[in-house]
């Protein structure tokens, strides 16, 4: 087995060997079956989107030159010369002085620009019709080719598919999409202590926590999880499941395997795999410093700590960004989304070198930004995540944070 010196690194090196990782291949998808993949090209619309100019509101089409000046003292009047409706364009045009009724979705005639809002008009009956506010040129229209043009880039390679996303796709007739392949990803508890959930602990036994909450993060991340059971601190048994869990999946989760003592069961039976790397002895993080990167050939194995709490922390800080990258999303070990700003309710301690992520609650305030309170516990307890919104990263450079202090808070 290759390695280096067994040494803790930075959550930064540690984010790069992820990294490293080649991404998966690639499959065709019916779009009904698209959420939550990854596009593995880019998809070029093959038309505008709207294909014309279309009304956001129920209201009149309208030149908005007709009704510049116009208010509820001194109203515009205009001739009401047709009808849209929503399922044709119209076929006639508006002349100066001119107005036609749309409903929202309708096709704008040739020569208006703007719609009024129906709220803002009155039919005075014979044809004319009252509009008691002025409108600028595109107000409440949808432009032709404003969500996409013909030729554009609609959706770029690597992106994770949404509901909007999926809307988009949909209205460009996208029924069937090349996307990334969903990771298998083999989950194993190691532990003599452990017992399935099923069973009644004895003493000194408890149920096991982490195949369960593992495998739900795993789908959230939009991977596969294969549950391969519970596996005793035993060199050729351990050995064994590596074997079988290498066949079957594209990544291994082995939880329990990076705790003191533990730890070297686990970098021996990898030892017993000629292609085996330990690419990492431990991260500059808390909770999660004993975790483990090894590879089985090109299967990335993660060694995650026994303790629950440390466990999830780890793997969505680190596991769900990395499955989510070998389905090739673009920036997946970037910050999920924009995050949510909050004002830290306490000071909050930290040890400078290591990287902390602290679970939050937040506490929502009228008119100011919500209140992150920190939820402090012992990585073997539920409750701390139960209680929690969120997690904040005290950086590695600093020894923590004071009250009052901007964060940025990752949801769970």
């Amino acid at each position: 087995m290759e390695h280096g010196f067994f040494k803790v690194v930075s959550s930064a090196a540690f984010r790069e060997l992820l990294a490293g990782f080649p991404k998966l291949g690639t499959e065709t998808v019916a779009l009904g079956a698209a959420l939550g993949r990854v596009l593995a090209a880019d998809v070029v619309a093959g038309e505008d989107l709207p294909p014309a100019s279309r009304s956001s509101m129920d209201g009149y089409a309208v030149r908005a030159a007709d009704l510049f000046g116009a208010t509820e003292s001194n109203p515009a009047y205009l001739e009401r010369v047709g009808e849209i409706a929503i399922d044709r364009p119209p076929d006639f045009a508006l002349n100066p002085g001119e107005c036609a009724s749309i409903t929202t979705g309708g096709f704008l005639p040739e020569g208006a620009d703007s719609v009024i809002m129906v709220e803002h008009s009155q039919d005075l009956g014979a044809g004319t019709v009252e509009l008691r506010k002025a409108v600028a040129p595109h107000d409440n229209v949808m432009l032709r080719g404003e969500d996409v043009a013909a030729g554009q880039v609609a959706l770029p390679a690597g992106k994770r598919l949404r509901p909007p996303e999926i809307g988009l796709l949909a209205a460009l007739g996208q029924a069937r999409l090349r996307v990334g392949a969903r990771p298998r990803v083999a989950i194993l508890s190691t532990g003599d202590e452990l017992v399935p959930v099923t069973a009644t602990p004895r003493p000194g036994q408890i149920r096991d926590v982490n195949s369960a909450t593992l495998a739900a993060i795993v789908v959230e991340a939009g991977a596969e999880p294969q549950l391969l059971g519970l596996v005793p601190d035993e060199l050729d048994t351990l050995a064994a499941a590596l074997r079988q869990a290498r066949e079957a999946s594209d990544v291994i989760l082995l939880s329990g395997g990076s705790s003191v003592g533990v730890r070297d069961l686990t970098i021996a039976a990898l030892a017993t795999f000629p292609d085996a790397r330990v690419l990492a002895h431990g991260i500059q993080v808390s909770p999660g410093k004993p975790t483990i990167l090894a590879a089985l050939g090109e299967v990335p194995v993660l060694g995650l700590p026994g303790q629950v709490t440390s466990a999830q922390v780890v793997m969505r800080v680190f596991g769900a960004p990395f499955l989510r990258h070998l389905a090739g999303q673009a920036g997946a070990f970037g910050e999920e989304g924009p995050g949510i700003s909050a004002e830290l309710a306490r000071n909050l301690a930290s040890k400078q070198g290591r990287e902390d992520w602290v679970r939050v609650r937040l506490e929502s305030r009228p008119g100011a930004l919500p209140l992150a309170h920190p939820v402090l516990g012992k990585s073997g307890l539920l409750r701390t995540l139960l209680s929690a919104d969120g997690l904040v990263a005290v950086p590695s450079e600093r020894e923590g944070l004071y009250a009052g202090s901007l964060v940025v808070v990752r949801p769970l």
